[in-house]
């Protein structure tokens, strides 16, 4: 049977119109894929608050794994990175000492660093506001310079030594967290880990074992927060 031309102007309608309803579904799968990703690590059902901090078990190699053997971290986990959670106006960041500096960074950013799954942490209900002026001074500290050596007190962050302080000052400059005598040695050994003795070596300064220091596994098992659970 042959068509006529309004038919053919109907065909030629009803294909744009399908094509233009494909291409608004594939943006919208492209729009939730993107959100879901960015938070693919974080156990879904959990809605960040300013405050909160996010666990990460970072492949970032032998120093990674060196530190993660010699500290312990909620659930048997091994944690080797922490971030500060900041929730503005224009989205979610992470407030965290990392590379060279401290930064703030877009949560999908830090969530891709790595495919390990994250936890959760929130201080107890009480601790609330002690938090809040965390986030504030934590915040003030973006462009303190990586604390590469490890010390503490030395004007310098790294990462679970930018959460120490600011919880500190927070708290009317008492300890909200605690640190610990630190160790660079393989378990079990008094041999230092190999990439701990070229590290120092590299930085001409002795490895400060045994000086106070603090890690993400340390505040994962704090009694002052709960790891929020979906």
């Amino acid at each position: 049977m042959a068509l006529s031309c309004s038919s053919n102007k109907l065909i030629k309608i009803n294909i744009l119109q399908f094509h233009k309803v494909k291409n608004t579904l594939i943006f919208v799968w492209l729009i939730i894929f993107s959100s879901i990703h960015s938070q693919a690590q974080i156990p879904a059902g959990i809605k960040l608050k300013t405050g909160d901090f996010i666990f990460q078990d970072l492949d970032c190699g032998p120093l990674c794994d060196a530190i993660e053997q010699v500290t312990k971290s909620y659930g048997g986990k091994h944690f080797s990175h922490i971030g500060l959670v900041s929730v503005q106006n224009d989205g979610v960041f992470i407030i965290e000492a990392i590379g060279t500096e401290v930064q703030l960074t877009p949560l999908k950013k830090f969530t891709d660093r790595t495919t390990n799954p994250m936890l959760v942490g929130r201080v107890k209900k009480q601790y609330a506001g002690v938090a809040a002026r965390a986030v504030n001074y934590a915040l003030a500290e973006k462009g303190v310079p990586y604390d590469d050596e490890f010390l503490y007190n030395n004007k310098k962050y790294y990462c679970s030594e930018l959460i120490y302080d600011a919880f500190k000052r927070a708290n009317g400059g008492n300890d909200f967290f605690v640190l610990e005598p630190m160790t660079f040695k393989q378990p079990g050994s008094n041999q230092f880990f190999p990439v701990w003795i070229t590290y120092y070596e590299k930085l001409g300064i002795p490895i400060p074992e045994a000086e106070p220091g603090i890690n993400p596994g340390g505040i994962s098992t704090s009694a002052k927060i709960d790891i929020v659970q979906p």
